[in-house]
């Protein structure tokens, strides 16, 4: 793409003609790694793999999607809310939560590197967030409700934590269980 293109919903209108990029699934050591920054050097690398995490995060279908799921342990993620005739993506490069509420919130999260699993998660209810563009633009947001949850989401991912380590450990140790036996099936 040529910087005139470097725009999110560009990457994600690609997702239509790339392959899916494979989801790693636990026990998979990328997925528990804290990722590193992005460099600039790493730029183009980026630019060549968000098309497949685009079309990865869709056919799965899923809202949110980070950089380790998809084996490439560097701070980078995308989020897309929107419906498919009504795209809304925002993809992520080293982002930070800068302030977050004190309120909280409680949603049902699930993850396309855990699929079929699903439990209620407390996160705080909204925050601010700044990130860098795919276009080198620094950004900030405030975000709040499924928006401020998916992102807190996958920033944890950055980190090597996944959503079920928010619950306590028979909760999470359930869920793995479960999940190990479901993909022995697959």
């Amino acid at each position: 793409m040529t910087d005139a293109t470097l725009t999110n919903a560009a990457f994600a209108a690609a997702a239509a003609q790339a392959a899916p990029l494979e989801i790693l699934t636990p026990p998979h050591p990328t997925l528990r790694q804290k990722a590193r920054l992005v460099r600039p050097e790493d730029m183009q690398d980026i630019r060549a793999a968000l098309p497949g995490m685009f079309a990865a995060m869709y056919a799965a279908p899923g809202i949110g999607l980070a950089a380790p799921q998809v084996g490439i342990s560097q701070r980078f993620l995308l989020v897309d809310l929107g419906e498919k005739d009504a795209r809304d993506p925002l993809i992520m490069i080293n982002p930070e939560i800068i302030r977050e509420s004190d309120a909280m919130n409680v949603h049902e999260e699930g993850c396309l590197s855990l699929p079929n699993q699903y439990a209620e998660v407390a996160r705080p209810e909204s925050v601010r967030v700044r990130w860098i563009g795919v276009d080198g633009a620094t950004i900030e947001r405030d975000a709040s409700g499924l928006l401020a949850t998916c992102i807190q989401h996958e920033i944890d991912h950055l980190e090597g934590v996944l959503f079920v380590d928010h619950l306590s450990n028979l909760r999470r140790n359930m869920i793995l269980r479960r999940l190990a036996k479901e993909l022995k099936r697959t």
